[in-house]
């Protein structure tokens, strides 16, 4: 007797979850640590002795005939390792990793926000990490054509993706506008105190970006400026940690800021960190005594349920900052289709002087965690215990 397709999909993601459990306890698997031995461009590539990895960019683009028609993207391949003694085997079709990907676009002329999700065991047909310029491959979502690929183009990262049957679709350059910053000492990124939470980290803080967008049934040149992230390690978050925020900010006046800050249950802060970046690219760490961030506005997801932050006021008194962060359309939350327990918010924003509100830059937003059940890559805790909405 065969099987509906609604329970297919329920099936496969049992099955996902499951796969992610098991790989959220493996043992074997490589640690972040300090002392990183960084080798570019190699390091732009996978990692599979890491339990977890992602590539991860996001941006600012205009109508190149049009400029005063704006949108933001998001575009992020992710790696979670299944079984450390895989990577061994010579076989191409050895399940040695889980590929992920997500796509959005924000209309900000039609206060639209698109997003999909791809979710594929690598394998030679489906989701692939390449080789020479390629750095992945994967098959788009169901009614759609062509791939979803990621490459490194020697001064930045080109990327396509599309959902036909959402309707839209990006193919984007990126050039280096800045030199790669290593995030936290030597690119060690702690994400706790005793460090036993920690990722390799390094971002392109400034990315010109051109290409094609495709959105609302049209297709446009755009152009505009991106951040590009990556990092990989095999720690997750602490038992008394629940998600985080993510700030990336680019000023007007060439100069550039990332603050995160990791969050407990009750809602406080567990850790925070964060870097500056001058106009040369010239880094400075920042400890937490070193900003603040206060929140000033919510916003209640009628899909989720979950509750953000919506508009934050920001200081930086050793960088000589104190600014507004105001983001361009209040619904910029990523709801998972393949995996639907992943939800998150994640979309971009004005920056506003806080005497007088005149623009000085742009950045994007991440936030995890706020949505009951549901995270973004926070362990398998969170997966493992599925709730009725998770059904398709």
């Amino acid at each position: 007797m065969s099987s509906s397709p609604r329970r297919g999909r329920r099936a496969w993601a049992a099955l996902l979850l499951l796969l992610l459990a098991t790989a959220a306890r493996a043992a074997q698997w490589e640690e972040a640590r300090p002392g990183y031995a960084w080798s570019f461009p190699a390091d732009h590539r996978p990692h599979p002795q890491y339990l977890s990895e992602w590539w991860y960019v996001t941006g600012h683009l205009a109508d190149a005939k049009d400029p005063s028609r704006r949108f933001s993207y998001q575009f992020t391949v992710f790696r979670i390792g299944l079984d450390p003694a895989a990577n061994k085997s010579r076989s191409r079709w050895a399940s040695r990793q889980l590929l992920m990907g997500h796509a959005a676009i924000t209309d900000l002329t039609s206060g639209r926000h698109y997003f999909a999700d791809l979710v594929y065991r690598e394998s030679p047909l489906l989701a692939r990490f390449g080789s020479g310029r390629n750095i992945a491959t994967m098959l788009p979502p169901a009614g759609s054509t062509g791939t979803w690929t990621l490459d490194w183009n020697g001064s930045g990262f080109d990327f396509s993706a599309r959902d036909d049957r959402q309707g839209f679709a990006f193919d984007l350059k990126t050039s280096a506008l800045k030199p790669l910053v290593l995030q936290g000492p030597g690119g060690f990124s702690r994400k706790s105190a005793d460090g036993s939470a920690a990722s390799l980290y390094y971002s392109f803080t400034r990315l010109s970006t051109v290409g094609t967008l495709s959105v609302g049934g049209s297709t446009q040149a755009v152009r505009g400026e991106s951040w590009m992230d990556k990092e990989f390690g095999s720690g997750r978050l602490g038992p008394d940690q629940t998600g985080w925020d993510w700030f990336s900010f680019q000023f007007d006046d060439g100069r550039e800021l990332m603050l995160y800050v990791l969050r407990r249950r009750d809602g406080t802060p567990s850790f925070a960190h964060g870097t500056a970046v001058g106009p040369s690219g010239r880094t400075r760490f920042l400890a937490a005594s070193e900003f603040k961030i206060s929140v000033r506005a919510h916003w209640r997801s009628p899909v989720s349920g979950a509750v953000y932050p919506s508009l934050w006021t920001i200081e930086v008194p050793s960088e000589r900052r104190s600014f507004e962060v105001v983001p361009r359309l209040a619904d910029q939350e990523n709801r998972g289709r393949r995996l639907k327990s992943m939800v998150y918010w994640e979309g971009s924003a004005d920056l506003r002087a806080v005497d007088g509100g005149a623009p000085i830059g742009q950045g994007f937003v991440e936030l995890t965690g706020y949505a009951p059940g549901r995270s973004l890559l926070t362990g398998a805790a969170t997966a493992s215990s599925p709730t009725k909405q998770d059904e398709p």
